[in-house]
């Protein structure tokens, strides 16, 4: 194995009775990379971590940290690396620095160094606010802050880190992504969480697992370029249309939602459309077409065409969360949607849009005969009574 590489997984399965957590992963990832380890839940991913730091063993293949491998030398591996669970398995009734004092003699830091360890590791935390606390009496982003401490004590060249975020607050992430900038120059950084924007903003390379197998390894661009689409949002004015002067005017019908889905499937037979979330004077509208073209200059035309007020149109690159839906998601959430009933609840609604809206304008007289009608009745049942 080279030198550079410091994480590798060959042929690795893990494999609980019939189920296959992980299927024969195959990696390597090198000294300086920061690396994004994705997957939904259940894809595998905290079991190869688990595999990596030596806390359960592969049921077959083979895993080597640093040159160790974690079978025939476990304490090797777990000597160089700083691994963070995705909940800091810690003692409730120790305080801070008792727990961050524990932590240092277990890892054999010298007597020396280990004060200035433990001062550098809570101004990279931000723990100075907790050292007079019990670690019980902190709240869930101050304990994950002390997980992190105790993982980056004795400045491993190893970084496994579980969901290192998840219960930090927006400004404790910012600083974490920065630092994770900072120290992935000179060490190596395996990364699993569930915010694809930092992965975006941290991690130069992505390896995405589903169902225990890798599905996609590289750049967050260069997998965004692989999809093959390219994201358009066009928002229209819903109330207003305009007139052949080009002046827009308000509508008395409105814009209809289907009549623009029509003309835009119309305009690119090969588009993907949805209405995204808006108020009720916008149809913000997503389109998703082939990245071969850009078709700005069509979706224009086609809202001067028909009269449409055009508020805004742009063209996005797709993001990591779209292509991450693609590669995890894929038939599988159609098929349990199928099954829940809630997709073709969806499409029955689509298509009775039109009839519900015909039902909202009727007839205020026939109404009226209709209460006029259930009074009578409960009239005559009260009678009889």
């Amino acid at each position: 194995m080279s030198t550079d590489v410091m994480i590798e997984a060959r042929d690795l399965s893990k494999v609980y009775g019939s189920y296959r957590a992980i299927d024969r992963l195959n990696f390597k990832i090198k000294k300086g990379e920061v690396v994004g380890f994705l997957g939904p839940n259940g894809a595998g991913k905290s079991t190869t971590m688990r595999i990596l730091t030596c806390f359960i063993g592969p049921s077959s293949g083979t895993a080597i940290v640093g040159g160790n491998d974690v079978f025939a030398n476990p304490l090797g591996a777990r000597s160089i690396v700083g691994y963070l669970p995705q909940r800091a398995p810690l003692y409730p009734e120790m305080g801070v620095i008792e727990y961050l004092q524990f932590a240092a003699n277990i890892r054999a830091i010298p007597q020396l160094e280990r004060k200035m360890s433990i001062r550098k590791v809570i101004d990279i935390c931000g723990l100075a606010d907790a050292l007079e606390k019990d670690i019980g009496e902190l709240s869930h982003g101050y304990r994950q802050r002390v997980g992190l401490a105790q993982a980056l004590l004795h400045n491993p060249p190893i970084l496994i880190l579980d969901e290192p975020t998840s219960d930090l607050d927006p400004n404790e992430k910012a600083e974490f992504i920065e630092y994770l900038k900072a120290i992935g120059k000179d060490r190596t950084v395996m990364l699993s969480t569930h915010n694809l924007a930092e992965v975006e903003a941290s991690c130069p390379r992505v390896i995405i697992v589903s169902r225990g197998k890798i599905v996609a390894d590289g750049g967050p661009t260069d997998l965004a370029a692989r999809s093959g689409k390219a994201r358009y949002v066009m928002i229209l004015d819903e109330q207003s249309r305009t007139s052949p002067s080009g002046s827009a005017h308000r509508s008395s019908g409105g814009l209809p939602l289907g009549e623009v889905l029509e003309g835009i499937r119309q305009t690119i037979p090969s588009a993907e459309t949805k209405e995204l979330p808006s108020d009720e004077r916008e149809h913000v509208i997503q389109i998703l077409a082939p990245s071969t073209k850009d078709f700005r200059r069509e979706l224009f035309s086609l809202a001067v065409d028909k009269g449409w007020v055009l508020l805004e149109l742009r063209r996005e690159v797709i993001q990591l969360e779209e292509v991450f839906r693609d590669l995890t998601v894929g038939a599988e959430a159609g098929s349990r949607l199928d099954k829940a009933g809630i997709r073709r609840a969806a499409e029955e609604d689509d298509e009775d849009e039109d009839d519900d809206e015909d039902e909202d304008d009727q007839d205020e007289d026939g109404e009226d005969e209709d209460d006029d009608d259930d009074k009578e009745e409960d009239d005559k049942s009260r009678s009889k009574s």
